[in-house]
């Protein structure tokens, strides 16, 4: 095959001249800036291309939206391994994108590595530290003054670090990105596990933990396990109640929390065109609840729109011209293929205490009634990162229009979250605010709030069963508001804003009607909305800081006094030896998440103090010896203390220790400090029935051993109080390591445990962390 770089010289050479086509000649050759906000930052169709046929030359298949991306972005396209849910892809990422929570505890690792910039584009997006109480403005200048350490910190070593810094008010990290960063085709990892968010622009987003970050920020390659890729076909057109939040609910109850893990979400299908690109934002986002990769959508029109109204119609020019490398081949093949009739799905509602609890609005009212959940409706809210779009706002304020035409206002306390600066200053110029004001709203800052455990809630006491119904998109016990009674639900803007008006769980829009001011009963009117403002979008006020040109004179200043920041010290390397008559720390019982090993609310505020967050370790997971949470009993001393606490002894004793974990272990938020914790406290392994993806690699990340019975049965046989040896010599990539359990009572046995270290996560593990296998690279 002759390439076009041959066919160019071969015209030089008859012609004497440049006149013929050369390669600068190509359209993917064209300069497009990432974003309006850098300089210097090019979509480099022009390299995913070449990487691309490459790669298909080797392969000789059709491929998959998601593969073409995922290959497109290998650092060695020519000598890679390739092979779906086996092979370990080096990937070298467009973009990085931070929230303050998780950027902290990243940017403290980047300052160890001793490099003077970011060799990745970079932004940190402060909005999960603002909680929600009194109201938007209130609450954000209480935030500013709670927070003015962290974020003098975050604002300073971003200049530093020649990172872009959006500062408090600016709006949710995944609704920035959406608005100003995403583009057809690229790669991005996010320091947060809605990352995915982004696939409504046709971006592979993909959410990690900080040390990865730390990896692409310091010009490392990025490795991923080839993930397997699901497929979800959508047909017909979504009409009346039914919104693209419904395609994710209805999809999360067929794959369950763990149904993705190790897969990407691939929608296609002629369904596709009728959802907009915000929609298909939406549908993403909430593609971290069932574990998967990440989750995205082919470039078509809908995207267009959105990069033009979002003043980057060059981008989208751009994506035209590599169109055909942005969307799947024809005859591609999925592992798994889910078909949904758009214009035969109901509306949703899924939960209480988990996300893929499914139930269609015709049969939630029975549900209601057979599971005795709490039929009042105590708090409504609308927004977060996966529904807070123009569109998803719109359709709320029509139905609440609707109400107060009629006379009637929201009987349940409602809430509303305006994604981002941009979305909150264009539904305040075209009216929608205020709408949602004179329906009975609460309008929060531009930030996460309720959705990560960031609000203030005293209308119900902790303990006492209650319902709340949102927008968001995670659900589990104690999320929202930590009180582990509350029943939580999950559904679309438009039903949130019905059962608010109503009060009640068992109301159904489609069907019931209500009682006008005067006494008669009406029916609402399906909920409509404009997927782009006619007038375009209002900026709002500027909450952007640019990396300054000289950042030489700017110091980074962390208080050794601080509670809040602390400089990290190395993690010691492995000794060499297994671990011998070591005991179990905890025995975890049922659903284990990130929430529950590293919680988030009032301990969001230590997460770049190290020490200090780590006393929350393992708080709220359920001991399977007393079924109780924080109380595990000592096997030095015989005493009962918290989790953190008995870390804490075996660690000054020079005990390791191990954690016993269910199924889907460390599911949820992305969040690193889950594995930070146990590896600063001494922990060695964390052995479960299976782990989700982000979790196991944070673990590997911090020298830890994520490690699964080969034989799952085999959790129900150690019990809490055993003592195990674990022989971590026979650390080798493909084969089992031993566990021998001696319990208290009886005849020691021996379990298998598998693991997925290759070569150079094993090296990660003899360093005694990622970090610390860098930090050697750049000495030698």
């Amino acid at each position: 095959m002759i390439s076009t770089r041959q066919i160019a010289r071969v015209g030089r050479l008859l012609t004497g001249s440049r006149s013929l086509a050369t390669v600068s000649d190509s359209p993917l050759d064209k300069k497009v800036e990432m974003t309006n906000w850098e300089k210097g930052h090019y979509i480099n169709y022009k390299k995913m291309s070449e990487n691309l046929a490459i790669v298909r030359s080797r392969l000789n298949k059709p491929l998959t939206y998601a593969e073409k991306i995922l290959y497109s972005h290998l650092d060695d396209p020519h000598g890679q391994e390739i092979e779906r849910g086996k092979s370990y892809l080096k990937l070298r990422p467009d973009r990085v994108a931070c929230q303050d929570a998780t950027a902290q505890m990243a940017i403290l690792q980047f300052m160890s590595a001793g490099m003077p910039s970011v060799a990745t584009p970079t932004t940190v997006h402060c909005d999960h530290l603002i909680e929600a109480q009194v109201g938007g403005e209130k609450d954000l200048a209480r935030a500013q003054q709670i927070n003015k350490e962290v974020y003098d910190f975050l604002s300073s070593s971003c200049a530093k670090y020649d990172i872009g810094f959006w500062k408090p008010g600016s709006g949710i990290i995944h609704q920035i990105v959406l608005e100003n960063y995403a583009f057809p085709g690229g790669l991005m990892i996010g320091t947060d596990s809605h990352t995915p968010n982004a696939g409504g622009l046709g971006m592979a987003a993909i959410g990690v933990g900080g040390a990865d970050a730390v990896d692409v920020m310091a010009n490392l390659p990025w490795e991923l396990k080839a993930p397997k890729v699901i497929g979800v076909r959508l047909t017909g057109e979504l009409s009346g109640w039914t919104s693209p939040k419904d395609v994710i609910l209805k999809v999360a109850g067929i794959l369950t929390v763990k149904g993705g893990t190790g897969a990407i979400i691939e929608y296609h299908g002629p369904g596709v065109s009728s959802l907009s690109s915000t929609g298909m934002g939406t549908i993403c986002n909430m593609g971290a609840e069932i574990g998967a990769t990440t989750s995205l959508f082919p470039f078509n029109d809908r995207m267009y729109d959105y990069l033009a109204a979002t003043k980057r119609k060059e981008i989208g020019d751009f994506a035209r011209v590599y169109a055909k490398e942005l969307h799947e081949d024809d005859g591609a093949e999925y592992d798994e293929l889910i078909e949904i009739n758009l214009s035969e799905l109901e509306p949703h509602i899924n939960g209480p205490f988990t996300p893929d609890l499914a139930t269609p609005i015709s049969q939630f009212k029975e549900a209601v009634d057979a599971n005795k959940w709490p039929e009042e409706l105590k708090v409504g809210l609308i927004g977060s990162c996966t529904n807070s779009s123009y569109e998803d706002m719109s359709r709320a304020a029509s139905i609440a229009r609707d109400a107060l035409n009629h006379g009637v206002k929201a009987k349940s306390t409602f809430t509303v979250t305006p994604g981002s600066e941009q979305i909150r200053a264009t539904i305040e110029r075209d009216g929608q605010l205020q709408t949602l004001e004179e329906f009975g709203g609460m309008v929060l800052a531009n930030a996460c709030g309720p959705c990560i455990g960031q609000w203030d809630r005293r209308d119900v006491k902790k303990g006492e069963p209650n319902s709340i119904i949102s927008s968001y998109n995670r659900n589990f016990t104690g999320r929202n508001d930590a009180n582990p009674a509350t029943h939580a639900f999950v559904t679309s803007p438009d039903l949130v804003v019905a059962m608010t008006l109503a009060g009640t769980l068992k109301f159904n829009p489609l069907t019931d009607t209500l009682k006008d001011k005067d006494g008669n009963d009406f029916l609402l009117s399906p909920p409509q909305g404009d997927g782009l403002p006619a007038s375009g979008y209002d900026p709002g006020r500027d909450t952007y800081q640019a990396p300054p040109a000289d950042r030489e004179s700017i110091n980074v200043a962390v208080s050794p006094s601080s509670d809040r920041l602390q400089i990290l010290s190395p993690f010691k390397a492995w000794d060499g030896n297994d671990a011998l008559d070591i005991p179990i720390l905890i025995k975890a019982q049922g659903k284990t998440t990130t929430d529950h090993i590293s919680m988030a609310g009032p301990w969001l505020k230590y997460r770049g103090h190290l020490d200090n967050i780590s006393n929350n370790m393992l708080i709220g997971a359920v001991n399977a010896a007393n079924g109780e949470a924080n109380n595990v009993q000592n096997f030095a001393t015989g005493e009962f203390d918290a989790v953190p606490a008995t870390a804490r002894d075996y660690k000054k004793r020079g005990v390791k220790w191990v954690v016993i974990g269910d199924w889907n272990y460390g599911e949820g938020s992305s969040r690193e400090h889950a594995a930070l914790e146990p590896r600063h406290l001494g922990g060695l392994a964390i052995i479960t029935r299976s782990f989700a993806r982000i979790h196991e690699t944070n673990l590997k990340k911090q020298g830890m051993l994520p490690l699964t019975f080969s034989d799952p049965a085999d959790y129900d046989k150690i019990n809490p109080d055993d003592k195990v040896d674990l022989l971590c010599t026979e650390l080798a990539v493909g084969k089992p390591i031993t566990l021998r359990v001696h319990p208290k009572d009886g005849k020691t046995w021996e379990a298998k445990l598998s693991h997925t270290f290759n070569e150079s996560q094993i090296e990660w593990f003899k360093d005694g962390s990622a970090l610390n296998t860098m930090a050697k690279a750049h000495q030698s």
